[in-house]
């Protein structure tokens, strides 16, 4: 029919599709040839339904989620937690009948190194309590330049009656270390350093300057008031510095108070401590854990304590029913090692023990 589409679908003059049928075809189609038919398998590609967390797009919102929150977390744990400092208070049975209460100042594991203002401070203001001893059990710098302030903060407290000993980090500069590996392994098992590059005995000059007893593997007596208190105490053994032997022997049972002082609480040192009749422990080392979650607390104690003890006030030993077995306390200590500068459900703390008569 002239000037309109054919009746039929016959092929044109030149053997190919006729012109209108050319003029429908898709960009897609190769000439001469049908148009591809989609096979079962591509059907079954279309038509499934995303997977979202195997999207690329989702597993990149993923990894940035979770870095942001590891990201908030340090921060959190490195800037607030580390500076925000507690005050625990423990009231203890221990005394005889009519003495009136005796505050024991417990400090630890200060780790000081320069620009620790934070520190420095909050240590100063402790003098307000007016405790009646100071009982320090080491650690107390990091840093070669730190003794002098570290005796500055302490001010007024040197001019109370006190008790130090040593803890490792007051011989040896702090080295880098993975943290994780104390989840299997503490740092006592890391190879020797040689001789100590610390001042530690410019440290220990200071404290004995102003009065207070040099515990390292001593014993001796101080008085609080009108309270007569014999001291044992040991060297860190931690790093094997402990030397129980020249303490050893029954304590005096005329002592108003009986008092045991180390760095790190060692069940074993611990139970010699309990069998020459010592009243009350003092320990540190264990920073609490440093970190630890808050549905388990304690994850490490980077000693030979058990994590439910490594920090708090509790009695040595744990199972002991026996009200004569000594009580014990374990700070979480006011610093952090510098290459760890961080704390996580675990604050920096100084501990105030009031020691109030026995209940008859």
């Amino acid at each position: 029919m002239p000037g309109g589409r054919p009746a039929s679908g016959g092929l044109s003059a030149s053997g190919g599709p006729p012109a209108w049928a050319r003029a429908r075809r898709g960009p897609g189609r190769v000439r001469g040839l049908p148009a591809s038919r989609p096979t079962p398998s591509r059907l079954a590609k279309a038509n499934q339904a995303p997977e979202p967390w195997h999207h690329v797009w989702m597993r990149r919102q993923a990894l940035l989620a979770t870095a942001a929150a590891g990201a908030g977390i340090f921060g959190y744990a490195a800037v607030i937690e580390r500076n925000w400092f507690a005050l625990r208070r423990y009231d203890i049975p221990l005394l005889p009948a009519g003495a009136r209460p005796l505050r024991i100042l417990h400090i630890s594991d200060a780790h000081l190194t320069p620009g620790r203002h934070r520190l420095l401070s909050w240590i100063r203001s402790l003098d307000a309590l007016q405790p009646d001893v100071v009982v320090n059990t080491g650690d107390s710098i990091a840093h070669h330049e730190s003794v002098q302030p570290f005796l500055e903060a302490l001010g007024p407290l040197l001019d109370r009656p006190g008790v130090f000993v040593y803890g490792s980090n007051d011989l040896y500069s702090p080295k880098p270390r993975n943290p994780v590996r104390y989840l299997w392994r503490d740092s006592s098992l890391h190879p020797g350093r040689g001789e100590p590059d610390l001042p530690w005995a410019e440290l220990g000059a200071g404290m004995a300057a102003a009065g207070w007893l040099d515990a390292n593997n001593k014993r001796g007596r101080i008085k609080a008031g009108d309270l007569d208190i014999q001291v044992g105490g040991v060297h860190d053994s931690h790093i094997s510095y402990d030397r129980y032997d020249k303490i050893a022997g029954p304590t005096d049972p005329a002592a108003d108070l009986r008092l045991g002082v180390m760095h790190s609480p060692e069940p074993a040192i611990m139970d010699r401590f309990t069998e020459d009749g010592y009243d009350l422990l003092l320990a540190g080392h264990t920073h609490g854990g440093q970190v630890c979650l808050p549905w388990r607390g304690t994850l490490v104690t980077n000693c030979g304590i058990d994590p439910v003890r490594a920090r708090g006030l509790h009695r040595h030993p744990a199972d002991s029913g026996d009200p004569r077995r000594p009580w014990l306390h374990v700070s979480t200590g006011l610093g952090t090692s510098p290459w760890a500068p961080f704390r996580l459900y675990c604050r920096p703390e100084a501990t105030l023990l009031t020691l109030v008569p026995r209940i008859s």
